[in-house]
């Protein structure tokens, strides 16, 4: 017993030993941080998400006020950030755009057959990697979830009867997390504040009885949208028709022409 004890006692007193030389190294060897930077974090939302080019809220704070960055890349915080962020630097800045995530795709399991039974890695860039995709549409969602598990602002939602993310625009916060993380990039940013036109296929076959026999609901690449839009700001070179953002006033031309309806506003 009292060989444990006085095991228990010296233990104690090497812990605090070690505890007090920790304590006056991290005082002595500590670099002064600027206390804007402080400011600067208690202004931004701790989203973490990346979407501002910098790994986490402390070193975008941190690049702020070395000068390595501008007070405007916050695209959650968005103009209120930005506007705090001004007063704080003296910086000026404007607020980018806020933009929404759009799914470019309406193959669902419905509309998309299956090429068989996959039974390996459950997860989107696993699937692509092993099998080019689970279903006869290459281009298309492969339906695992990894936009979702990726959207840190639970803007994203998996409707298992479709097999497709379902994303929410009044959560949405434009970060690009969701559109970087899909290995398909059938995940585009739209205007969040605009009416736009938008193309929800990506099959890109240039064979039209393939794309049909691959999705119900595919662009079959008829070019009726490329020759009845008024404009004539939309291209089908790519095998799937373009829009020209710049030229195209949202007429609904194309909208009402399209047989398949993948190009919606």
């Amino acid at each position: 017993m009292i060989i444990v004890l006085i095991t228990a006692v010296f233990a104690l007193a090497i812990a605090f030993v070690l505890g007090t030389a920790l304590g006056f190294f991290r005082d002595f060897f500590a670099v002064p941080q600027d206390p804007i930077v402080g400011k600067i974090r208690e202004v931004l939302p701790g989203a973490n998400c990346g979407a501002c080019g910098f790994p986490g809220c402390e070193n975008y704070a941190v690049a702020i006020a070395s000068g390595n960055a501008g007070i405007s890349s916050c695209v959650v915080g968005g103009p209120a950030v930005v506007e705090k962020l001004a007063v704080i630097t003296g910086k000026a800045g404007e607020a980018a755009k806020p933009t929404v995530a759009v799914l470019c795709c309406q193959g669902s399991l419905l509309h998309t057959p299956q090429k068989g039974i996959y039974t390996g890695i459950a997860n989107c860039r696993g699937a692509k990697l092993a099998t080019g995709g689970t279903k006869l549409c290459a281009y298309g969602c492969l339906g695992f979830g990894d936009c979702v598990k990726m959207c840190k602002f639970g803007a994203l939602s998996m409707d298992s009867q479709k097999g497709l993310p379902v994303i929410d625009p009044a959560k949405c916060t434009g970060c690009g997390l969701c559109i970087t993380e899909c290995p398909q990039a059938i995940i585009k940013a739209v205007p969040k504040d605009q009416k736009v036109v938008m193309v929800l296929c990506s099959n890109r076959s240039p064979n039209r009885q393939q794309a049909a026999k691959s999705c119900k609901i595919a662009c079959i690449k008829c070019g009726l949208c490329v020759k009845q839009c008024p404009q004539q700001c939309i291209d089908l070179s790519a095998n799937i028709p373009v829009i020209d953002m710049a030229k195209c006033s949202s007429c609904g031309t194309c909208v009402e022409k399209c047989p398949t309806k993948v190009i919606r506003n």
